[in-house]
């Protein structure tokens, strides 16, 4: 089932989601007065922003490319983990405002019981969806599905720290224990957002692909190494789900260009086969790399 489910399907899924827990965790917040359940509400209100904005910048980056942008579209997704980041921040600030007053004029909180229920249904529905947008954001290299799943499992952390402060509050009848959740909740999701926007730039600014990816390319590269060239250089982007390379591919100098080319066609195919569009630069071999290929 996960299979078939496309990051854009996905994020359609968020969405609705996404207004179930906020309207659940407001109802919390509203029944019991708890600013930390009021925290946790505004961030699921991060996460409906940051899934709307995802949704058209996804939709946007499966544009095919065009005479404007003959690599692509990709790189809207970028925005996508940029926005909800920044989102994040807002959210924030708001908390810690809300925060800082309650602390400064604690209230009795209610009916902790029944709002603490509809939290922990929020937290479950958050945590399923999470673990589904990881993994399809992983498979399919959407750093804006990646993004909203990743954002989605801080707030199934926040939610819990969210239940346990509020209900030690309850228990305790410390009740500035609650503003200090809220707080605590606040200066967590600001690094989330300082994460989400550092991985962001990353991209728009044609990080390389991670570890594991590149060893994908070197593998595929190796397999060449017996049929008479050399692959140098390869520099790895990523524009959203789309990954590129370009490198050398030197060859004996006597080969004709139809060779080559073939040998060329070949490569960009078993690269194509693991997901990665690759330019190829045709060199001659050194003398030196000429007779250690034909040892």
């Amino acid at each position: 089932m996960l299979k078939s489910l496309t990051p854009r399907k996905a994020l359609l899924i968020s969405l609705i989601v996404a207004l179930l827990t906020m309207a659940l965790k407001t109802l919390a917040w509203y029944i019991t007065g708890s600013v930390g359940y009021l925290s946790d509400a505004m961030e699921s209100l991060v996460n409906l922003a940051g899934a709307g904005f995802a949704l058209l910048m996804v939709s946007y980056a499966m544009r095919p490319a065009d005479e404007g942008h003959p690599f692509g579209h990709g790189k809207a997704e970028y925005f996508s983990a940029a926005f909800e980041g920044g989102m994040i921040f807002v959210a924030a600030i708001a908390i810690l405002i809300a925060a800082i007053n309650r602390l400064l004029n604690p209230l009795d909180l209610q009916a902790i019981g029944f709002g603490t229920v509809l939290s922990i249904l929020a937290g479950v529905l958050n945590l399923l969806i999470a673990r589904i947008f990881l993994k399809i954001g992983r498979d399919n290299n959407s750093p804006a599905l990646e993004a909203d799943g990743l954002h989605l499992m801080t707030d199934v952390w926040t939610t819990v720290g969210v239940i346990g402060g509020v209900g030690l509050a309850a228990v305790s009848g410390l009740y500035w224990l609650d503003p200090l959740v809220a707080i605590a909740v606040a200066l967590h999701i600001l690094y989330q957002g300082w994460g989400l926007l550092r991985s962001s730039a990353g991209g728009l600014m044609d990080k390389a692909l991670n570890t594991d990816q590149i060893e994908q390319i070197e593998a595929v590269l190796a397999q060449f190494s017996n049929k008479g060239c050399r692959c140098a250089n390869p520099r790895t982007r990523a524009a959203g789900t789309t990954r590129f390379a370009t490198l050398e591919m030197r060859v004996p100098g006597n080969w004709s260009v139809v060779r080559a080319h073939e040998l060329a066609d070949e490569l960009e195919l078993a690269l194509q086969a693991i997901g990665v569009v690759v330019i190829t630069h045709i060199e001659p071999l050194s003398p030196e790399e000429q007779e250690e290929t034909l040892l």
